[in-house]
């Protein structure tokens, strides 16, 4: 489980197609010492559970491998050597909950279709499936490529959020544009509302 917190911007450093999908090295800032063989770490909001680990020439990295139900349903799939994605290690006991509970179990994907600078920060406006839609409302959270985010204007199949200079700076958002596609997950709560709704008599 994670908070849509991002802790370090990893980057791809190498990609190569296997049996059951394709395994990806991600360079990271963390001490590999502290990444434990079997431990889960959202990348683009994908949870994947590390596979291996290592440090070369003073550079960290771990390696994930992806299914391909992942690489069919997330923007793992697009992923190329020298790519940067949004990293955030499993929620901990005790530790503090920033954003909001997110699984890594990406839904699908947001395409932006409008971007548009302010002088202190930056609108976004996304376009998704109906049948995602009808989980995020306004002024509710959303995470995308692994950030929560708060929902600003929810309308029909569209959302829109506002990103400040400091979430632009440390995650991938400062080079997203439109017509960009973005790992999706609606929140858990909504999602069990909607479904504990449906038994109601």
């Amino acid at each position: 489980m994670f908070t849509g917190i991002v802790t370090d911007l990893g980057q791809i450093v190498a990609l190569e197609d296997i049996a059951a999908g394709r395994r990806a090295r991600i360079a990271c800032s963390y001490d590999p010492a502290s990444i434990d063989i079997g431990a889960s770490i959202a990348c683009g909001g994908v949870c994947h559970t590390v596979i291996a680990r290592g440090e070369d020439d003073g550079q960290a990295w771990f390696e994930v491998e992806s299914a391909a139900e992942t690489l069919a349903l997330t923007t793992v799939a697009d992923w190329k050597v020298g790519d940067s994605v949004n990293l955030e290690r499993s929620l901990a006991m005790g530790d503090e909950l920033g954003g909001h509970l997110v699984l890594g179990h990406v839904d699908g994907t947001a395409r932006i279709v409008e971007r548009t600078e302010h002088p202190d920060s930056v609108y976004l406006k996304f376009e998704c499936a109906p049948e995602f839609a009808r989980f995020i409302p306004k002024k509710g959270s959303v995470c995308l490529d692994g950030t929560s985010l708060t929902v600003n204007e929810a309308d029909g199949n569209t959302f829109s959020v506002f990103l400040i200079p400091h979430t632009l700076a440390v995650t991938t958002w400062g080079s997203r544009h439109k017509g960009d596609k973005v790992n999706l997950e609606v929140d858990m709560m909504s999602r069990y509302v909607a479904r504990l709704a449906e038994f109601t008599v």
